[in-house]
Formats: C-alpha cells, structure tokens, sequence
C-alpha cells in the first residue's frame, strides 16, 4: 500500500528549481524576515481529505462522460481533475489520465478549448518538455494558468526575464497567492531575495481556505531560502508549520531531513524521509528517487558504502525506466545519481545525458550538474563556462559558489576561486565541511 503525499499548485518542475536558491543582499533584514507570524489561518484538512474529494470529483466526471462520451467539456474537466490528482499524489499516472482526457476532448472539441490545451501544457511541462508547455500556454492567451505556465516554463528553460515579464503580468492581473508565490521564485532566480520574501509574504496574506497545497508549498520556500541562508531555526519554523497542517508534505519532508543531516541527526533525517512514500513497483512516484538517494547519501555519511550502493542501485532502476519510456525525462536526476555514486564507467552517461537535457532545460542546478559532470572529466573550461551560464541571472547559492571555486581553482585563477569560496561562505555562513559532504560538493580542492 502506498501511502498518499500531498504536491498542490504549483507544478513539480519548479519543485526542483528551488534547489538553487540565491543569498539576501543583508543577511541581517532576511533573518529578521523570518519573525513574523506565517501560520495557516484556517481549518487544517483532515487526513486523506483533498484526495477523497478528487475521487469523488472524477467519479461524477466519468459518470456524466459514460451518458455522452463525446462531451469535450466534460472530458477536459476530468483531465484537469486527473491532473489535480497527479500533484495531490505525485502518482505519474494521472498525468498520462489527464493528457488521454485531454487529447479526448480536443478531439470532440477542437476550437475554443482553453481547458484542455491548459491540462496538456501543464502534462508537457511535467514531461520536461517545456518549449511545447510554452507553445500551447500561448495560444491559450493571456488566462491566469497560462500565464502562470509561462512563468514555470521560462525559469526551467533559463529565460529569467522573459519569466519575470510573465510574472509581473500576473500580478498585474490577478494578485492570487499563486502569483505572488511565483514572482517570489523569480526574485530568488534573480538573486532578490528581500523581493522574494515580499512576495512570498504577500502570498500568504493573501490565501484562502481552498488553497491549501499552495499555501503549504510557499512556506516551504520561504523555509528553503532560510535554510540555505543558515537560518536553520526560521526554516524549521515554516517546516513545522507546513507538516502541522500536511503531515505528510513531501517537500517539506524532504528539506527538513537535509536540515537534520547538515545537524548531524542522521536518524532523526531518514525519519522524515521514510515518511514522504512508501516505495513500491507496482505504484511509482515521483518522490521515489529523492527518497532512495536521500536515503544513500545518508548510509554514505555513516560510513556505510555498500548500502548507500544498494540504495542507488535501486533509484537508478527506477529512473532508467522513466528515461527510457519517455515518460517523464528524469535524464538530470539520473546523471545526478551517477555522479553521486562515482563509478568511472559512468561519467561517459552522466555527460550524455546532461549535454541532451540543457537542450531543453537551463536553470542553475541544470547546469550546475552539468558542470559538475565536466570537471569529473577534466574539462575545465567547459565547466567554467557552464557556471558562468548558470550564475549569470544573479542566483547566489553557496554550493553553486563553491563548485565554481573548485573549477576556477583547478584552472590556476587563484583569485577567482577565492572570490567565489568566499561568496559561498558569505552566502551561507553555516556551509562547512559537514554541509558541503550532505549537498555532494566535498569534492577535494
């Protein structure tokens, strides 16, 4: 039996963009940002609630689409349902539900559509493949979940402007707490994060009962940016308050374990990380990878590698299956993995797969991994290069900082390499040894 997680709102491509995030100009306002009240306002949802009301909303969809199965509108409203579905679980097979529905209803409604080209920019999005989520998000126009698509969909692809053009469209239009929660994401890729903690701010001032994944998820970046600032006690503050309200939040869940294992409470991080799913091969997630490589990092800082080889054995069968299917890519966290465990025979792959995926996404950890597979194979000043594409916005990460000083070092530019090692420090005044072994960037300089 697989346990239910709950991912609302916004699409889990950006989940993982948050990894990169950037420092605040005053470490000082930023720690003082983090004072204010951020509690959920309203009645908390009981266990298992948001999906038995989406059963529920797809049981009425089918039955009104099994007395006209030719109703386009139906039929787009059930893959919008089934989409929920795919975030509320993190289950891929609602996504592939929700593009069938979709692809139905065009057929049987193919002008004036809006709902299902949304469903299938969002499914496309998921795939990774995010010039078809932005083709079809265009020709919707100028709606609030298109817009929103544009924004998700330019960070991905490295086109920061053109995301924050499309995020300050969106707050023009509908100032919702999933607006704000997207500029505030913007702002961090542009190394803003003063502006990011306004918007993120602003976001939950202005939620509403209904919206309680989005609600959850932007406490939860707020809690990253913290976390990563070396404000760990703020970040457990909006970690807690997101799993008192979702307790089994996956991403909260997830950061809060990298908080416990830079702390040293490896017991306490593989607790958290137990929690996320129940991983089985008759029901995969999109969380299951995370999981087993959270779980091998932590044998490997125990000290036990062949566990943390079995672990990785694991992830990587079940991302082989996603990249060789087509389904939903996956080739980044399959390159990541290969890196991590640090067969020679694998560094050939790693480079393949990263070279086919910043073909279609370009963001800071896109091309961090990129660089790092790089250096693995003494290319330096192509890993230079690749840094330099993935800090040009303006992001300020302490890892990110601390890779790039590793490369210039390894070039001989002393200068720069302490430049950046000091930026990490500055970033992160808490990103030690110890930090550096949990994020995978100890690597000897």
């Amino acid at each position: 039996m697989k346990r239910t997680v709950s991912l609302l709102a916004i699409p889990l491509a950006i989940a993982a963009l948050i990894a990169a995030v950037p420092l605040a100009r005053s470490r000082g306002s930023l720690a003082g940002a983090g004072g204010g009240d951020f509690r959920y306002r309203f009645e908390r949802p009981a266990r298992g609630a948001v999906t038995k009301a989406l059963e529920r909303e797809i049981a009425f969809y089918q039955e009104r689409i099994a007395r006209h199965p030719s109703d386009g509108l139906d039929l787009a409203a059930l893959g919008g349902t089934y989409l929920k579905m795919a975030r509320a679980t993190g289950d891929v097979s609602w996504y592939l539900l929700a593009e069938q529905a979709a692809r139905r209803s065009l057929a049987h409604l193919s002008f004036n559509n809006d709902s299902a080209l949304l469903v299938l920019a969002r499914v496309a999005e998921a795939r990774h493949d995010f010039g078809e989520a932005i083709r079809l998000a265009t020709q919707v126009g100028a709606k609030p979940e298109a817009v929103s698509v544009l924004v998700t969909s330019h960070l991905a692809t490295g086109r920061v402007d053109l995301a924050r053009q499309a995020a300050d469209a969106l707050i023009e239009q509908s100032p919702s707490l999933g607006a704000w929660s997207l500029r505030g994401l913007v702002r961090t890729a542009q190394g803003d994060d003063e502006g990011a903690i306004r918007d993120f701010t602003a976001a939950i001032a202005a939620e509403d009962a209904g919206e309680v994944g989005g609600s959850i998820l932007t406490r939860t970046y707020l809690g990253r940016l913290h976390a990563r600032r070396g404000h760990a006690l703020i970040a457990r503050r909006l970690y807690a308050e997101a799993l008192r309200v979702l307790p089994q939040y996956p991403l909260a869940l997830i950061n809060l374990a990298e908080l416990e294992a830079r702390a040293g409470e490896y017991d306490a991080a593989e607790q958290h990380l137990s929690e996320v799913v129940t991983i089985t091969d008759a029901s995969p997630n999109v969380f299951d990878h995370v999981v087993l490589r959270g779980l091998a990092r932590l044998k490997l800082l125990r000290g036990d590698r062949a566990g943390a080889e079995s672990l990785w054995d694991r992830a990587e069968v079940r991302l082989r299956r996603d990249v060789t299917d087509g389904s939903f890519g996956h080739r980044r966290e399959l390159a990541r993995l290969l890196l991590e465990r640090g067969r020679a025979g694998d560094l050939s792959e790693a480079l393949r797969l990263m070279n086919a995926e910043v073909r279609l996404r370009r963001d800071p950890e896109t091309l961090d991994i990129l660089a790092w597979a790089l250096s693995r194979a003494g290319r330096w000043e192509e890993a230079r290069a690749a840094m330099r594409d993935a800090l040009r916005w303006g992001v300020r990460d302490a890892a990110i900082f601390y890779r790039a000083g590793v490369i210039e070092q390894a070039l001989g530019h002393r200068r720069e390499a302490r430049r950046y090692f000091e930026s990490a420090r500055e970033t992160d005044p808490t990103f030690d040894e110890q930090a550096r072994r949990v994020l995978g960037v100890s690597e000897s300089r």
